[in-house]
Protein backbone atom coordinates (compact mmCIF):
# COMPACT_ATOMS: atom_id res chain seq x y z
CA UNK A 1 0.00 0.00 0.00
CA UNK A 2 1.84 3.40 -0.84
CA UNK A 3 -0.69 5.44 1.11
CA UNK A 4 1.49 7.27 3.86
CA UNK A 5 0.00 7.28 7.63
CA UNK A 6 -1.41 10.90 8.30
CA UNK A 7 0.99 12.35 11.63
CA UNK A 8 -2.33 12.29 13.89
CA UNK A 9 -2.81 8.85 13.00
CA UNK A 10 0.91 7.99 13.16
CA UNK A 11 0.87 9.66 16.70
CA UNK A 12 -1.66 7.68 18.21
CA UNK A 13 -0.08 4.13 17.25
CA UNK A 14 3.20 5.30 18.17
CA UNK A 15 1.52 6.26 21.63
CA UNK A 16 0.26 2.81 21.59
CA UNK A 17 3.16 0.83 20.68
CA UNK A 18 5.38 2.67 23.34
CA UNK A 19 3.16 1.85 25.75
CA UNK A 20 2.90 -1.84 24.62
CA UNK A 21 6.32 -2.33 24.56
CA UNK A 22 7.23 -0.29 28.03
CA UNK A 23 4.72 -2.35 29.73
CA UNK A 24 3.92 -5.37 28.48
CA UNK A 25 1.66 -6.62 31.16
CA UNK A 26 -0.51 -2.83 30.85
CA UNK A 27 -4.40 -3.51 29.78
CA UNK A 28 -5.14 -1.22 27.36
CA UNK A 29 -9.23 -0.93 29.04
CA UNK A 30 -10.31 2.29 26.66
CA UNK A 31 -9.70 1.80 22.91
CA UNK A 32 -13.02 1.51 21.63
CA UNK A 33 -12.92 5.65 21.26
CA UNK A 34 -10.14 5.56 19.24
CA UNK A 35 -11.78 3.27 16.37
CA UNK A 36 -14.16 5.77 15.66
CA UNK A 37 -11.99 8.85 15.43
CA UNK A 38 -12.65 11.22 12.56
CA UNK A 39 -8.80 10.64 11.67
CA UNK A 40 -8.92 6.87 11.83
CA UNK A 41 -11.79 6.57 9.90
CA UNK A 42 -10.89 8.91 7.08
CA UNK A 43 -7.34 6.79 7.43
CA UNK A 44 -9.35 3.34 7.11
CA UNK A 45 -11.45 4.51 4.46
CA UNK A 46 -8.47 5.67 1.84
CA UNK A 47 -6.86 2.29 2.86
CA UNK A 48 -10.40 0.14 1.70
CA UNK A 49 -10.04 2.78 -1.17
CA UNK A 50 -6.72 1.97 -2.50
CA UNK A 51 -7.24 -1.76 -1.75
CA UNK A 52 -10.02 -1.65 -4.13
CA UNK A 53 -12.70 -4.45 -4.06
CA UNK A 54 -16.65 -5.03 -4.97
CA UNK A 55 -19.65 -3.94 -3.17
CA UNK A 56 -20.34 -5.68 -0.54
CA UNK A 57 -24.83 -6.98 0.19
CA UNK A 58 -25.57 -3.45 0.19
CA UNK A 59 -24.78 -3.17 -3.13
CA UNK A 60 -22.48 0.68 -2.43
CA UNK A 61 -19.59 1.18 -4.03
CA UNK A 62 -16.55 3.64 -3.64
CA UNK A 63 -18.30 6.09 -6.22
CA UNK A 64 -21.64 5.64 -4.30
CA UNK A 65 -20.02 7.00 -1.25
CA UNK A 66 -18.25 9.65 -3.10
CA UNK A 67 -21.38 10.84 -4.36
CA UNK A 68 -23.20 10.87 -1.12
CA UNK A 69 -20.31 12.55 0.26
CA UNK A 70 -17.23 10.94 2.03
CA UNK A 71 -17.21 12.96 5.13
CA UNK A 72 -21.03 12.62 5.83
CA UNK A 73 -20.84 9.05 5.15
CA UNK A 74 -17.60 9.06 7.49
CA UNK A 75 -19.71 10.83 9.73
CA UNK A 76 -22.86 8.53 9.91
CA UNK A 77 -20.40 5.31 10.71
CA UNK A 78 -18.67 7.38 13.62
CA UNK A 79 -21.70 8.09 15.02
CA UNK A 80 -23.18 4.61 14.78
CA UNK A 81 -19.45 3.35 16.18
CA UNK A 82 -19.94 5.86 18.95
CA UNK A 83 -23.81 4.85 19.96
CA UNK A 84 -22.97 1.37 19.87
CA UNK A 85 -25.28 0.87 17.09
CA UNK A 86 -23.15 -0.14 14.51
CA UNK A 87 -24.20 -4.16 13.10
CA UNK A 88 -22.31 -5.43 9.83
CA UNK A 89 -24.26 -6.52 7.21
CA UNK A 90 -23.91 -10.12 5.83
CA UNK A 91 -20.89 -11.41 3.75
CA UNK A 92 -22.11 -11.09 0.19
CA UNK A 93 -21.09 -14.68 -1.54
CA UNK A 94 -19.20 -15.02 -4.66
CA UNK A 95 -17.66 -18.12 -6.20
CA UNK A 96 -14.61 -17.55 -8.47
CA UNK A 97 -13.19 -20.09 -11.02
CA UNK A 98 -10.34 -22.34 -9.82
CA UNK A 99 -7.46 -23.54 -12.29
CA UNK A 100 -9.19 -26.78 -12.26
CA UNK A 101 -12.54 -25.82 -12.87
CA UNK A 102 -13.90 -26.23 -9.44
CA UNK A 103 -15.17 -22.39 -7.84
CA UNK A 104 -14.20 -21.20 -4.67
CA UNK A 105 -16.00 -19.60 -2.23
CA UNK A 106 -15.38 -15.86 -1.92
CA UNK A 107 -16.62 -13.25 1.36
CA UNK A 108 -17.35 -9.68 -0.02
CA UNK A 109 -17.59 -7.61 2.83
CA UNK A 110 -19.71 -4.24 2.53
CA UNK A 111 -17.76 -1.14 2.18
CA UNK A 112 -18.66 0.25 6.09
CA UNK A 113 -17.56 -2.89 7.39
CA UNK A 114 -14.01 -3.34 5.89
CA UNK A 115 -13.63 0.76 6.91
CA UNK A 116 -14.38 -0.06 10.29
CA UNK A 117 -12.59 -3.11 10.70
CA UNK A 118 -9.53 -1.22 9.26
CA UNK A 119 -10.21 1.66 12.05
CA UNK A 120 -9.96 -1.52 14.08
CA UNK A 121 -6.58 -2.64 12.88
CA UNK A 122 -5.31 0.53 12.82
CA UNK A 123 -5.29 0.83 16.65
CA UNK A 124 -4.90 -2.77 17.90
CA UNK A 125 -1.98 -3.28 15.46
CA UNK A 126 0.69 -1.52 17.05
CA UNK A 127 -0.25 -2.70 20.51
CA UNK A 128 0.28 -6.84 18.89
CA UNK A 129 3.43 -6.07 16.94
CA UNK A 130 5.18 -4.67 20.30
CA UNK A 131 5.19 -8.23 21.45
CA UNK A 132 6.01 -10.08 18.30
CA UNK A 133 10.05 -10.89 18.19
CA UNK A 134 12.21 -8.82 15.68
CA UNK A 135 13.01 -12.20 13.65
CA UNK A 136 9.18 -13.32 13.24
CA UNK A 137 7.88 -12.11 9.68
CA UNK A 138 4.59 -13.74 8.83
CA UNK A 139 1.40 -11.50 9.08
CA UNK A 140 3.41 -8.45 9.69
CA UNK A 141 2.76 -5.28 7.96
CA UNK A 142 5.81 -4.69 5.48
CA UNK A 143 6.91 -8.10 6.24
CA UNK A 144 7.20 -10.93 4.32
CA UNK A 145 8.54 -14.41 4.66
CA UNK A 146 8.45 -15.33 1.50
CA UNK A 147 11.73 -13.62 0.70
CA UNK A 148 12.73 -14.20 4.00
CA UNK A 149 14.88 -17.59 4.10
CA UNK A 150 17.04 -18.80 6.39
CA UNK A 151 20.68 -18.14 6.15
CA UNK A 152 23.62 -19.75 7.09
CA UNK A 153 26.39 -17.32 8.44
CA UNK A 154 29.12 -16.61 5.89
CA UNK A 155 31.40 -19.33 7.94
CA UNK A 156 29.38 -21.96 6.90
CA UNK A 157 28.52 -21.64 3.28
CA UNK A 158 30.28 -23.59 0.61
CA UNK A 159 32.70 -21.86 -1.60
CA UNK A 160 31.39 -21.01 -4.33
CA UNK A 161 32.77 -23.88 -6.73
CA UNK A 162 31.08 -26.11 -4.77
CA UNK A 163 27.56 -25.04 -5.26
CA UNK A 164 25.14 -25.90 -7.47
CA UNK A 165 23.89 -24.20 -10.29
CA UNK A 166 20.54 -22.39 -9.57
CA UNK A 167 20.54 -23.28 -6.17
CA UNK A 168 20.35 -20.31 -3.17
CA UNK A 169 21.84 -20.57 0.41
Amino acid sequence: MSLSTPESVQKLQTALHDKAKEAPSFRFYALYDKVYRKDVLAFAYECCQANGGAAGVDGQTFEDIEAYGKERWLDELAQELKKRTYQPLPVRRVYIPKPDGKQRPLGVPAIRDRTAQMAAVLVLEPIFEADLQPEQYAYRKDRSALPRKFRLPRKFRLPRKFRLTGARL
